[in-house]
């Protein structure tokens, strides 16, 4: 990939800061694992008051449910899935310290005016890309939620794992952009 950024977790506020919406990036160290029951069971224990199964100071959080591993595997595949239906709850994990999420598709205004009052950061994954996600994958450790199967949280230790800033800190949006320069591209042509 020309022109990558190579970034590590935790992430602080300057690394995060540092990404504009449409940067490559090759992201390495632990990401936890998270889909739509985990993010419910996480919002409980938010409105209860009670601590949650990690810190979430700096973390990235994939939206990926991995299947299961094929023996000699530690993981099976394990692509992004949908990041909209986590909406409802990402702006209280945000305000909690989360720094990164990963997934596919856009995000609302709510989740984007969270990412930029505490500044985090959202990436695309490459839907469609499952196995080869895998292969960046290089420890998995069970968190939470066991009961949960593939939307259990996990821990994964990833290397040079492959994505694309689409929303940053300044709330600007890839997909927005994309679609503007496109129109422009476009009216020049037609």
């Amino acid at each position: 990939m020309a022109d990558v950024k190579r970034i590590s977790t935790p992430f602080s506020d300057e690394v995060v800061s540092s990404l504009r919406s449409g940067d490559k990036v090759l992201i390495s160290g632990c990401l936890y694992t998270a889909r739509d029951a985990a993010h419910k069971r996480l919002d409980d224990l938010i409105r209860q008051g009670k601590e949650l199964p990690f810190d979430l100071q700096g973390q990235v959080v994939y939206y990926v449910g991995p299947s299961p591993a094929k023996p000699g595997q530690m993981i099976g595949s394990a692509g992004p899935t949908t990041s909209s239906r986590m909406d409802a709850y990402a702006p209280a994990l945000i305000a909690r310290g989360l720094k990164g999420m990963i997934g596919k598709g856009g995000r609302s205004a709510e989740v984007i005016r969270a990412m930029v009052q505490y500044h985090a950061c959202y990436f695309g994954a490459v839907g469609g890309a499952a196995a080869l996600l895998a292969r960046t994958i290089r420890e998995v450790e069970m968190v939470a939620y066991e009961d949960l199967g593939t939307e259990a949280i996990r821990r994964l230790r990833v290397d040079d794992f492959p994505a694309i800033v689409i929303n940053d800190v300044l709330g600007n949006d890839l997909y927005v952009e994309g679609v503007r320069a496109y129109r422009q591209k476009a009216a020049k042509i037609g």
